[in-house]
């Protein structure tokens, strides 16, 4: 695939709000004097990557369907993104990334599975590609009160997370564990955004959630990471745990996530 097939107005505020983030200094260019513009201007980028403003200004507002790979891949290069940012990048445009490996293979979540996650002894679940536990254990019910017991009102994390207000308190770093969270979930349905479900769901959440809305405005993009995760349990008191996420090999959207 060398082109993108439609126009996506995300792909344009995405890269809006990484090229307003990167400084002339961080890509050896002048200050400049009464610079009113952030971080850099189009003109800018454009000269970085070998392409004309206009071409640039129309990639930003959505009035093309010809991104090539090779100049998504000289925007991300211009832009200093990560690898979560640029595989986001590329996700949005529909385009396969030269520079990244093939396709993942698909699969039904096996029966084996859902056993195996039972009989851990540390919290576990499996979320789905939305972020829906679709299997847990008793260690993970009994720690995430409002969203793996019986109370729940909803198996979504994002949902436990900004719309149960007993997730605040156990959780410990309330807001930098949200901002990651949101983070880690832009770069992980990426290639859904346009989608009827997500989109839908993304709205709803940003309407119920002021917080939300704010952090998944501001564009930011993260691999999901494991390390130390630490609860206040009401009648446990404080645990820490080291989280692993597990990608299933043949239904790649599925995630085991184990609390160690």
């Amino acid at each position: 695939m060398t082109a993108s097939p439609t126009p996506s107005p995300l792909l344009g505020e995405f890269i809006r709000a990484h090229r307003e983030r990167v400084t002339p200094q961080q890509v050896g260019l002048p200050p400049g004097l009464r610079r009113r513009a952030k971080g850099l201007r189009r003109e800018e980028v454009a000269s970085l990557c070998g392409i004309s403003p206009t071409w640039l200004t129309w990639i930003e507002q959505g009035r093309t369907r010809a991104v090539s790979a090779a100049t998504l891949g000289r925007i991300a290069d211009a832009l200093m993104l990560t690898r979560a940012e640029r595989s986001y990048l590329f996700d949005l445009a529909g385009l396969r990334d030269p520079a990244a490996g093939g396709p993942a293979g698909d699969g039904p979540l096996a029966g084996t599975l859902a056993d195996a996650v039972r009989r851990i002894r540390s919290p576990a679940y499996v979320l789905d590609r939305g972020w829906d536990a679709i299997a847990w254990n008793r260690p993970a019910s009994a720690l995430f009160v409002g969203w793996l017991d019986k109370t729940a009102p909803s198996r979504n994390l994002l949902s436990y997370l900004f719309l149960v207000p007993a997730a605040r308190e156990p959780v410990a770093d309330w807001p930098t564990r949200a901002r990651r969270l949101v983070a880690e979930y832009r770069a992980d349905a990426s290639a859904r955004l346009d989608e009827p479900a997500t989109r839908d769901s993304l709205a709803e959440l940003r309407r119920q959630s002021r917080e939300f809305d704010a952090l998944w405005r501001r564009q930011d993009v993260l691999e999901r990471e494991g390390g130390e995760r630490v609860f206040h349990h009401p009648g446990q008191g404080r645990l820490a745990y080291q989280q692993l996420t597990l990608q299933v090999t043949r239904s790649p959207d599925l995630k085991l996530v184990m609390l160690l």
